[in-house]
C-alpha cells in the first residue's frame, strides 16, 4: 500500500490533482481510498469525491497534523482494515505540515509500503505567497519528494521558469514538473513518477 500526501497552500488546486490522480488509480484497477481534511465546517471536498465514487474518508473543522491527529490515526486505520486499498492519497489542509501527515502516517499504518510526499506549488499566487509566507511554504515543500508548480495553463509568459528556478535554488536536485490540474498537461509525467 502506497500513501501520497498533496502539501500545498490553500487554493493550489490540490482537490483538482487528488481527482486526477485517484482516476489514473482507478483506471489502472487499483483500490484508491482518499482521505480529505477541510478546514471550514462544510466539507464541500469530500461530498464532491463521494459523488464521484470514490472512496473518501473526510476530516473536516481542523487540521490533521495538529488538533486532529488523533482522528487522522484512526482514520487511516479504519481506511487500512475495512477499505484495504491499494493507495491512500491524504489532502491535508492548505494550513498543514505534509511531513507531519508524513510522521503521523509512518506511527498509524502497519501496511504502508511508502510514503511520499507531493509538493503543489500555485503559478498565479506564488509571488505573493513567497511574499507573506515565504518561511511557511518554505516548511510545507522542504520534505517534498517533487514539487508540482501547478495552473501552468493561467500562467504569464516567464512565470514558469522563474518559479522553476526560484524552487531548483532553495532545493537543490528536487524534481520540479510544471502541470496543470485543470487541462492534464504534464499528468502524464507526474504518473510516471507514481508508483
Amino acid at each position: 500500500m502506497y500513501v501520497y500526501i498533496l502539501g500545498g497552500f490553500l487554493g493550489s488546486g490540490k482537490t483538482t490533482l487528488l481527482m486526477k490522480l485517484a482516476s489514473m488509480y482507478t483506471k489502472r484497477g487499483e483500490k484508491t481510498a482518499l482521505l480529505v481534511n477541510e478546514s471550514g465546517e462544510i466539507g464541500v471536498d469530500g461530498a464532491t469525491l463521494k459523488a464521484e465514487g470514490y472512496d473518501a474518508i473526510e476530516l473536516p473543522n481542523g487540521c490533521i497534523c495538529c488538533s486532529l491527529s488523533g482522528t487522522l490515526q484512526s482514520a487511516l486505520r479504519n481506511i487500512e482494515k475495512d477499505i484495504d486499498p491499494d493507495v491512500i492519497i491524504v489532502e491535508p489542509t492548505g494550513l498543514a505540515l505534509p511531513h507531519k501527515v508524513k510522521e503521523l502516517v509512518r506511527v498509524s499504518m502497519i501496511d504502508a509500503d511508502e510514503t511520499f510526499i507531493i509538493g503543489v506549488a500555485d503559478v498565479q499566487r506564488f509571488d505573493d505567497l513567497i511574499r507573506k509566507k515565504e518561511e511557511f511554504f518554505t516548511m510545507q515543500m522542504s520534505h517534498a519528494d517533487f514539487v508540482l508548480i501547478n495552473k501552468s495553463d493561467l500562467a504569464k509568459e516567464g512565470q514558469i521558469e522563474e518559479i522553476t528556478s526560484w524552487i531548483k535554488k532553495k532545493f537543490p536536485g528536487k524534481p520540479v514538473i510544471s502541470i496543470s490540474a485543470k487541462t492534464e498537461e504534464n499528468l502524464d509525467k507526474v504518473y510516471e513518477m507514481m508508483r
